[in-house]
């Protein structure tokens, strides 16, 4: 099994979710989050005054998977969340030692 998380922009999270499900992807874990990548935030303008803007709104996927799934499933998170402009996120694809479903006490992929 592997554990795919994916740092994507917050309004391409509709586009991966239907990608993901059109694969046959049973679940995923969706958190907001914020931070920076090599865009560094950016400066805005409120009334009159400029301000910096450090950590950007970001959407973070987990997802955890038999590894036959894995490239498929980075590959529909990479072309679902591509905009091709700086910011678009990452996408890390972790070993997973063990998973067990709380409910029942299934393990391994019977668990996911």
């Amino acid at each position: 099994m592997k554990k795919i998380e994916a740092i994507i922009k917050p309004f391409k999270l509709d586009e991966v979710k239907e990608a993901l499900n059109d694969i046959g992807l049973k679940g995923i874990t969706v958190l907001e989050a914020k931070g920076f990548g090599r865009q560094k935030g950016h400066t805005e303008l409120y009334r009159g005054a400029e301000y910096v803007v450090d950590f950007l709104p970001k959407v973070k996927l987990e997802l955890v998977i038999e590894d036959e799934m894995v490239e498929k499933a980075v590959e529909a998170i990479r072309t679902a969340a591509q905009t091709g402009r700086i910011g678009d996120g990452k996408i890390f694809v972790s070993p997973i030692e063990e998973a067990v479903r709380i409910r029942t006490g299934e393990r391994g992929n019977e668990a996911v």
